[in-house]
């Protein structure tokens, strides 16, 4: 089967000299158009390096022009934007601090209750109490019986402070005797 294929490109060529022309024709254009892309392409590439640095300082002017037009534009519009935002930051600050104020409100009512609910004595009842005291004072002091002046009530501490619990001492154990 080889040699049939053989011989058929034999008799092909033998028959058509004109194709083997033709073939060598085409292959050198091909190799010249190539080669030619390759040639464009490089000049494509040195024009690109030679003009790169006007095209880009031209782009750079127009960039400029643009970002000043915009900013013209921008510029009112930027300024009624802070304006309403302002507004309404002032309008939720002014929410959060009645509503912080009632919570407030609330809470110390609610904390008044149960200190009433469990007898703690306000600051009104301590005030009469002390004038009270005082007026008691005054009269035995008329009486003769000269008591002490009385004294600014200091506040107690929060909470007294424990002393931290001391180790104690390890038991030592009797050495024991042996048996022998």
């Amino acid at each position: 089967m080889a040699k049939l294929k053989k011989t058929a490109r034999k008799t092909a060529s033998a028959k058509n000299p004109n194709l083997q022309d033709q073939a060598e024709r085409l292959s050198k254009n091909l190799g010249e158009s190539a080669q030619q892309v390759w040639l464009a392409g490089v000049g494509a590439f040195g024009r690109a390096q030679a003009e790169g640095t006007k095209l880009f300082e031209s782009l750079v002017k127009e960039g400029l022009s643009l970002e000043q037009i915009t900013r013209k534009v921008a510029g009112g519009k930027v300024e009624a934007v802070r304006d309403v935002v302002e507004n309404k930051v002032g309008q939720a600050r002014g929410r959060a601090s009645d509503t912080w104020d009632r919570l407030e409100k609330v809470f110390e009512e609610r904390v008044q209750r149960a200190l009433r609910r469990l007898e703690v004595p306000s600051r009104e009842d301590l005030s009469a109490l002390i004038d009270r005291v005082d007026s008691l004072n005054g009269e035995l002091r008329k009486l003769g019986g000269q008591a002490a002046p009385r004294k600014p009530v200091k506040k107690a501490p929060a909470a007294p402070r424990k002393a931290p619990a001391k180790k104690a001492a390890p038991v030592k154990k009797a050495a024991r005797k042996s048996d022998k």
